[in-house]
């Protein structure tokens, strides 16, 4: 029998598998702290415990490692009430010692000393863009009108602003891959949910801040999942991502009316991660056993077991019973 190393790799690289592999993960701390972590040893410690926990009761496949604290980019220009893009174009790269970077590299050092298996570990990075709407908003999930505002602006500016972040996220991940190490990173990436931004706005001035932070993972070599985040009823333009340098693809494949089979098709081929809706009121929360790992036995016969991971379309309620996770492994034999 593979390690689940092996066997998670393989599935990665399309390859016949002796089971489907499961990904599944939650968050540790609160909403409320997402973005205030730099400066809280509170924060960072429960990360931490959340994650020793994680592994010791559901004993993964593969792990995404939650950026739970660092999801502020700590640019002093990017803040809430900003009126004008022009009071971002004087933007500069973080400084090479700045502690958003040492103490994310410590944190994931820190989880990976608890590891007591090999398995692969992804660190998940937020896109240049999310990053931005987030701290233009001082809240998660939000500032998408806020961004939309100076792309109509000046989409130029904008656009060398995410270049910036870009390359400080690009710094980030080389440094993961290099002193921890991780294998690969859970690349987050999000349209901008405002109509008034045409579908030629994204490819433009955004997707290139996008593609620095994945080639700086690897690219099509890297161990990366691309997700493309249907958090809060968010709606995408999938086909938008569909040359993105990933091994593997992710999205709300229910919200987003594009099942699995025809998202694996869009992606040329790739390995596919999703399957189950991640809501409170969703079957991965509520239904019964047999409901679950009959909902398994559907998916894998309608798509297969070659290049497909077991997952769901974002994160699931962090205070669901992990025994459920155990219930799709099980079935997935």
């Amino acid at each position: 029998m593979v390690s689940k190393r092996e066997l998670v790799e393989q599935a990665f690289n399309g390859e016949v598998v002796d089971r489907v592999p499961v990904g599944f993960w939650f968050h540790f701390t609160e909403k409320d702290e997402w973005l205030n972590g730099l400066d809280s040893e509170n924060i960072y410690q429960k990360n931490l415990h959340g994650h020793q926990k994680f592994l010791k009761t559901v004993k993964p496949d593969f792990i995404k490692l939650m950026s739970d604290g660092f999801f502020r980019y700590p640019s002093p220009l990017i803040h809430e009430g900003v009126k004008s893009v022009n009071e971002l174009a004087a933007i500069s790269p973080l400084p090479d010692n700045h502690p958003w970077f040492d103490k994310q590299v410590q944190l994931v050092k820190d989880i990976k000393a608890s590891f007591d298996e090999d398995i692969v570990a992804l660190y998940n990075i937020f896109s240049p863009a999310t990053h931005l709407k987030w701290q233009l908003a001082n809240e998660v999930s939000s500032g998408d009108d806020q961004l939309a505002d100076l792309l109509l602006e000046n989409p130029e500016t904008v656009q060398n602003v995410l270049t910036v972040i870009a390359n400080d996220l690009a710094k980030l991940v080389k440094r993961l891959l290099k002193e921890v190490p991780i294998d690969g990173i859970y690349f987050s990436v999000q349209g901008v949910q405002d109509n008034r931004i045409n579908s030629d706005v994204y490819p433009t001035y955004i997707q290139p801040a996008d593609l620095i932070v994945l080639e700086a993972a690897g690219g099509e070599d890297g161990l990366n999942i691309l997700h493309i985040c249907g958090y809060e009823g968010a709606s995408n333009n999938i086909a938008v991502y569909k040359d993105y340098p990933a091994k593997v693809f992710n999205w709300a494949v229910k919200p987003e009316n594009v099942s699995l089979k025809n998202g694996r098709e869009l992606f040329g081929g790739k390995t596919v991660l999703g399957g189950f809706q991640n809501e409170k009121n969703s079957l991965i929360y509520k239904g019964t056993r047999q409901e679950i790992e009959q909902e398994v036995k559907t998916i894998l016969s309608e798509n297969g077991r070659q290049g497909i991971i077991l997952g769901a379309d974002c994160t699931i309620p962090s205070d669901i019973d992990v025994e459920r996770i155990q219930w799709i492994r099980d079935a997935a034999h």
